[in-house]
């Protein structure tokens, strides 16, 4: 009679996150289809408004399909975005920053830009550890939320400058969920 107690007790413990996939926002859910598999990424418009709806407007423009991760830090991040996959290029609007205080844990998905905190258009890294000394300098808008181990696999690059090697890892699909036909 108590193991049955205390397994109902869990069960009903357990009954708010049931279902807690289905009930995703899928306008802000990000698919991103590598060799590997699916990484679905949960977009914060919240947190980076202007950098989410850029994000998806290139999304459903196709303009991620088949683009390389071009730096890879084995221990840091996974970036990519730049059409050219040499770091330098990037598609859209010039982007100011949204800092918050969202943490680069791992998992977190954040622009990347050069010097100037308003230059983020594309590219976007996902991090591969705790990196916290980016917080307040790089906007955050998303989080992996699946497929981290997928992210893990991404071919990495060389000691230091993270330049990845032809041939790099590419984004195949990148996909907003409600745009998903099951």
């Amino acid at each position: 009679m108590r193991r049955k107690f205390l397994f109902s007790m869990a069960a009903a413990a357990l009954l708010p996150f049931a279902g807690a996939a289905g009930a995703a926002d899928k306008e802000n859910t990000l698919y991103i289809d590598l060799k590997d598999g699916r990484v679905v990424i949960e977009m914060l418009p919240n947190l980076a408004p202007k950098h989410v709806a850029q994000i998806k407007k290139l999304a459903r423009e196709g303009k991620y399909n088949g683009v390389a991760f071009h730096r890879v830090i084995e221990g840091f991040m996974a970036q990519t975005g730049d059409p050219e996959g040499t770091g330098r290029g990037g598609m859209g609007e010039l982007l100011p920053a949204e800092f918050s205080k969202a943490p680069h844990t791992r998992g977190a998905v954040s622009m990347a830009r050069t010097d100037d905190p308003n230059s983020a258009r594309s590219q976007f890294f996902i991090v591969l550890k705790d990196s916290n000394f980016l917080d307040g300098k790089y906007t955050v808008w998303g989080k992996v939320t699946s497929g981290m181990e997928f992210v893990d696999k991404i071919k990495k690059g060389a000691p230091g400058s993270g330049a990845v090697a032809p041939p790099p890892d590419k984004m195949i699909k990148v996909q907003v969920a409600a745009d998903v036909k099951s």
